[in-house]
């Protein structure tokens, strides 16, 4: 440890302080002016008043601890390993605690607050329980925090400070950048499919192609390795369907699939039922497949190209399309009367395709780089904090 440094225990310098949830049965302890917070308020660094929004209730100072503005809390169960600063004074639940320097001259709240985002990965390796994972309080109390004097708190703080400054404003600018990238993409789709050139044709999804939903296959004739991939909503994000259903961690013997059941190769398959609609995700069927009840399919007719059709539904919010009024759900009726227009001519069908393919993958190359540079700056964050701790700053 560097000199003039100590190794102190936590408990011996901050009093831990726990919460509660007040009782439902007395209304009178939410009626009050102080923020309760769970783990769902922790979506910042520093939680102020706006941050409440999952959790707006206010209650009375008697109705639990309350947690003075300027300090730390921790998750150490829901949540287990989140850190942040709190902008007033806040009521917390039990799933976090609050940790508060005894004596501020002795160890500063930032510092404090900067260590504990440095051994964020520490807690959460500890955690224990067979459902949610959390730790206890005599670990919380027992970690052992390196003490430089106050001075050197504050220098070491001042850095960090601005250095995380610099690179909060790097990721803004690098997130814009990511979304500018898809939505180049995006506009360029639109702007494909809204357009009614001349040899266009205008129609319907329903005139134009045929709906066919998935089946409920025996699980008797299921194999791990066959012909014919047996799809279910899961296996769309296997690495190897990213690009097109290809395959499955389940599969048919090609004798044992009805024709009835078969989804051809040149479909797109999308979910149809549940929350995985929310996630717009759709497939373009590169091998003939089986699908579960979960998916849905349009097959193209001979006058529209696989990928043109697989363009188009990339401009479909299926997210609005759901109806159900607990489980949302996709029906023919929601799919067919979508409006489609297409050339004529399959030509020029692919040719467009194609030059959608070329800038969905220049945009895909741009995403990459950006995705790199985010967790470069999150891999130089870490650095940052472990260099302060070690007395390397």
């Amino acid at each position: 440890m560097k000199t003039g440094w100590q190794s102190r225990s936590l408990g011996d310098l901050c009093n831990v302080i726990g919460g509660g949830t007040p009782p439902k049965d007395k209304p009178e302890y939410y009626s009050g002016d102080i923020p309760w917070a769970t783990v769902r308020d922790m979506r910042a660094e520093l939680i102020t008043e706006t941050e409440f929004k999952v959790t707006p209730r206010a209650v009375k100072s008697s109705a639990t601890n309350v947690i003075p503005g300027g300090n730390v809390v921790i998750a150490t169960r829901v949540g287990l390993g989140k850190i942040s600063l709190l902008g007033q004074d806040t009521a917390i639940n039990q799933d976090l605690r609050g940790i508060v320097p005894i004596n501020p001259k002795v160890l500063g709240v930032r510092f404090l607050f900067w260590w504990l985002k440095s051994i964020s990965d520490v807690i959460v390796a500890e955690g224990t329980g067979a459902t949610v994972q959390g730790v206890k309080l005599p670990f919380v109390k027992g970690l052992q925090i390196p003490l430089p004097p106050l001075p050197e708190q504050q220098r070491i703080v001042a850095l960090l400070d601005e250095a995380f400054e610099g690179i909060a404003t790097a990721k803004a600018h690098t997130e814009k950048n990511l979304q500018n990238a898809r939505a180049i993409f995006e506009s360029h789709l639109q702007s494909v499919f809204t357009q009614q050139g001349d040899g266009w044709v205008s129609t319907t999804i329903g005139e134009s192609c045929t709906l066919k939903s998935g089946t409920t296959v025996p699980v008797s004739i299921e194999k791990s390795s066959g012909d014919i991939p047996y799809v279910k909503v899961a296996e769309m994000t296997l690495p190897d369907n990213q690009d097109g259903i290809t395959t499955s961690i389940r599969f048919l013997d090609r004798q044992d699939a009805k024709l009835g059941w078969l989804i051809p190769k040149g479909a797109v398959i999308f979910p149809k039922r549940g929350g995985a609609i929310l996630t717009n995700k759709k497939r373009l069927v590169l091998v003939d497949m089986c699908a579960d009840l979960n998916i849905m399919s349009v097959i193209p007719s001979e006058n529209i190209t696989p990928y043109f059709l697989y363009f188009y539904f990339l401009t479909v919010d299926m997210r609005r399309l759901g109806t159900g009024s607990s489980i949302p759900q996709i029906n023919n009726y929601d799919i067919a009367p979508l409006a489609i227009s297409f050339p004529k001519s399959l030509s020029k069908q692919a040719e467009i395709a194609e030059s959608i393919r070329c800038l969905e993958s220049e945009c895909q190359a741009l995403e990459s780089i950006y995705q790199q540079k985010l967790s470069a700056l999150d891999d130089l964050k870490k650095s940052l904090l472990h260099r302060a701790f070690n007395g390397d700053l």
